[in-house]
């Protein structure tokens, strides 16, 4: 069916539905999907030429507090309305909300014109130079998150101090622990289907009330889309069994963080050959394969920001948790920054473990595809494999240690506005610097209990 027919298809399907209204939804910079309802018969001119909607959502942080001198909106501008044009191949039905019609939308239209700080336009200008250079790329998310017995209330009541898991104790891979929340446990698993978003395996991880979700491959785009709804749907089907799930990097200082990791590979554009795969290679890598993660290597310290979005993400890049400290690859290596997966024709392919749980897929996705293509444009050398433990890679390259390292490095980069324009880097860079400034300014818990009587 051409796309012209599908989108023929999904409009009658909506004119023939008895629902009176269509949910409709964009991500900000943060990944957060910021959204409302319309009337159905708004969403038809809507679908036709697009609908205002409000900038503030890139003018303000995760908890609505506005920029101080805003690049792209702001108190400059008056925070006006934006085009915002609804992608109907984003149909989806939302199972726990009455089967209500839902879409994504986005902030770039037919045209080629675009609103900068819109996530979902970022990564689909990189795909533009996918296509430009004869490749597909196909993604697939894994996110591990924490799941509590609380309500918004009650986390607020304790402070955020304290808050009860799921199930108690370390014990990845359990058998017992989904049935102690097996109606949750289903209803991931089965209505997320129902939505759209196929899970291919789902498991308990190490730590109290962590599961961990991996999410059916796709080309890029649907990838993100899967991966930014997946967050929102399991909080909305946690809130239903009374159950908060965090996507938080890392919450607790005794446990180890949560990965949002990226498997990625290259195929051809009639979708038949894995251009990673050489079986005359030693170790099943092509050379696109080496050059794809030799770019993506090179400039992972640059990229950063991308990948680590926020103040805590960075409380998850320690030694021995899980997570890299340094640029590094190796063959199915658990310790490095970028692990390859080196099998059959169909399933080699690599997975970027530097990303935590928090991140902006849209922007994570494109992070690691336009490096890694850059890499092949460049024919980057592919450095030797870690091998054992990536910490003790003294050789390796450091990645920044917070997020204001991290501002620094990616603003300054002569590669990021290469890959994104610099619009968006700009934009971008002065969003996070406001979280790091935002930081700054606070005095924690752990500052009262070390200084507070002592000193």
């Amino acid at each position: 069916m051409t796309e012209l027919h599908l989108s023929r298809s999904i409009l009658d399907e909506i004119r023939d539905s008895k629902a009176n209204k269509i949910k409709i939804a964009a991500s900000d910079i943060d990944g957060i999907l910021r959204g409302k309802y319309i009337h159905k018969d708004k969403f038809f001119s809507a679908a036709k030429s697009g609908f205002g909607f409000c900038s503030v959502i890139f003018g303000w942080d995760c908890n609505d507090a506005c920029y101080d001198k805003g690049s792209l909106t702001g108190l400059h501008n008056g925070y006006p309305d934006v085009d915002a044009f609804i992608d109907l191949s984003t149909y989806r039905r939302v199972p726990w909300d009455d089967n209500v019609p839902f879409f994504l939308a986005d902030f770039a239209d037919p045209s080629g014109k675009h609103f900068g700080g819109c996530p979902r336009s970022v990564l689909k200008r990189v795909l533009a130079k996918a296509d430009s250079m004869g490749v597909r790329p196909f993604f697939g998310a894994e996110f591990e998150w924490f799941n509590f017995k609380e309500t918004p209330e009650s986390l607020r009541e304790k402070a955020f101090v304290n808050p009860t898991p799921i199930t108690p104790g370390m014990f990845g891979y359990s058998i017992l622990r989904p049935n102690m929340n097996k109606e949750y446990f289903a209803a991931l698993m089965d209505e997320m289907q129902q939505f759209g978003i196929p899970i291919e395996g789902l498991h308990t991880e190490t730590g109290p009330g962590v599961l961990e979700a991996a999410l059916v491959y796709s080309d890029a785009l649907e990838a993100a889309d899967r991966a930014v709804l997946f967050k929102t749907a399991a909080k909305e089907i946690a809130q239903r069994f009374g159950i908060t799930a965090s996507f938080m990097a890392r919450w607790s200082n005794d446990l180890p963080g949560c990965g949002g990791h990226l498997h990625q590979s290259l195929w051809d554009v009639q979708n038949k050959n894995n251009l990673f795969f050489d079986a005359n290679d030693p170790l099943n890598m092509s050379e696109t394969f080496k050059h794809y993660l030799a770019g993506q290597q090179r400039l992972m310290p640059d990229l950063l920001l991308m990948y680590a979005p926020n103040i805590n993400s960075y409380k998850r890049l320690v030694e021995g948790y899980w997570a890299p400290t340094t640029a590094t690859w190796g063959v199915d290596n658990r310790t490095t920054a970028i692990r390859v997966i080196n099998g059959s024709a169909k399933s080699t392919r690599m997975e970027t473990r530097v990303s935590g749980s928090d991140i902006n897929p849209y922007l994570a996705i494109a992070a690691a595809l336009a490096s890694g293509l850059w890499g092949i444009e460049n024919k980057i050398p592919l450095t030797e494999p870690c091998k054992g433990n990536a910490y003790e890679d003294v050789k390796a390259t450091p990645l920044a240690r917070n997020l204001g390292e991290a501002v620094n490095k990616f603003e300054s980069s002569d590669f990021t506005r290469e890959l994104f324009g610099a619009e968006f880097v700009k934009h971008f860079a002065h969003t996070r610097r406001w979280e790091w400034k935002q930081y700054q300014q606070r005095v924690t818990t752990y500052e009262r209990e070390r200084y507070f009587e002592i000193i």
